[in-house]
């Protein structure tokens, strides 16, 4: 991710409007991208230092690129690239070797005359022979704790090209600009599960409210919030920001700070175009859960099925059933299909299911996860390799009466 300083935002009366490079605009930018990758692609063994001028160069005739945009993409390079660096901190010591003998010689000169005798080239190699290592091993290594001067040993990244390298550059501005966020509202209706999952990872409290079948509205916030905002809370909602642009159906508001000390809304959705690094999410989360809708179809004698379109939630605890039933006449069942399970996990969800009390709910289990001679619980289907239709209709019908 980017830093603070290297955010590009522009405020328009009370709307935040991160940097984005557009095709309209921007289109000349693919060939600039194409050769700062070429420049990393080819840059091993050149220090940070290097590579940063040569992108500097790529950009030189380009009179309206801030130079915060320019250091975003070297930011964005380098995290692609290994650098060697001075795990064992080596460097300031072998610094003082170094110069403490140089210092009995100084001053140094390229090309010795008979106002300074002592010639550069000569004392290098005495001190290589006294550390007994090539001067060019010991140079690599003399400030290999100063970024500048760390050497690309590896450069892997971006493998989609120019494109991949400038849409990561406009979602980490969007990262960004989250850096000053106070509070970020979502509106789902489409991967729910993965939506909060990742909010969860990246330390967000939520509350969930329902708007109505299949949408909710999401409230983020870190622990942080209830005593001050924080810069560590803005990176959360950065860190959740590439997850949200890989799920789909969803909408974003996000109350951000400006340098005014005033507020500002950035908005999104997914019909933004904004593109993530991360995978979709799968549509199915087993070959047993998908085998079973493709059967049961849309629709089938008065119930339609929809894939994961609920949230079961008390607190800070949430369940996804994996299915819900609507019938024509209103009833709804939710179906958990579990496959293999050990005793800790079916524990864990008996406990969950306990304490969120859903309502309707019908759990598919695989036989052979179940001990020889343990009794199956009401509201149990159990399944040996694949979910037939007719005994879940049979038991949707039982939920009706």
């Amino acid at each position: 991710m980017l830093t603070s300083e290297h955010a590009i935002v522009v405020f328009e009366g009370r709307r935040a409007c991160p940097d984005r490079l557009d095709r309209g605009r921007h289109g000349h930018y693919l060939e600039l991208a194409g050769r700062m990758l070429a420049v990393y692609r080819s840059g091993t063994g050149s220090t940070r230092r290097e590579l940063h001028r040569s992108i500097e160069g790529i950009f030189s005739e380009e009179a309206e690129c801030p130079l915060r945009r320019i250091r975003s993409f070297c930011k964005l390079l380098d995290e692609a690239g290994e650098y060697r660096g001075d795990p064992k901190g080596r460097a300031a010591e072998l610094r003082l070797k170094v110069f403490g003998f140089a210092a009995d010689s100084h001053p140094l000169v390229r090309h010795p005359d008979r106002m300074f005798e002592t010639g550069e080239t000569e004392v290098k190699r005495e001190i290589s022979e006294l550390v007994g290592r090539p001067w060019l091993d010991l140079s690599a290594e003399l400030y290999a704790d100063v970024m500048d001067f760390q050497i690309l040993e590896s450069f892997e990244g971006y493998e989609g090209g120019a494109e991949e390298l400038l849409s990561r550059y406009n979602v980490a501005q969007l990262q960004a600009c989250l850096y000053r966020a106070e509070s970020v509202t979502v509106v789902a209706s489409g991967d729910f599960k993965t939506i909060l999952r990742h909010a969860k990872l990246a330390g967000l409290m939520h509350e969930i409210v329902r708007l109505g079948p299949s949408k909710y509205r999401m409230e983020l916030s870190g622990p942080a919030s209830v005593l001050t905002v924080t810069r560590r809370y803005g990176v959360s909602f950065a860190r959740f920001l590439p997850a949200l642009l890989s799920c789909r159906g969803w909408s974003l508001r996000a109350l951000v700070r400006t340098p005014w000390r005033t507020r500002a809304e950035l908005r999104l959705s997914s019909r933004d175009g904004y593109r993530s690094h991360l995978p979709a999410p799968a549509e199915f989360d087993s070959t047993v859960e998908e085998a079973f809708a493709r059967k049961f179809g849309q629709q089938r004698d008065g119930w339609k099925l929809e894939r994961e379109s609920e949230i079961v939630h008390r607190g800070q605890q949430a369940f996804f059933p994996d299915f819900v039933f609507r019938h024509e006449d209103g009833t709804e069942v939710m179906l958990e299909i579990v496959g293999f399970w050990t005793p800790e996990y079916l524990e864990a969800k008996r406990e969950l299911l306990r304490r969120l009390r859903p309502a309707r709910l019908l759990v598919a289990v695989a036989e052979k996860s179940l001990r020889r001679g343990a009794r199956v619980p009401e509201g149990f289907l159990v399944y040996k390799t694949r979910l037939k239709i007719a005994p879940v209709l049979e038991a949707l019908e039982r939920f009706r009466d």
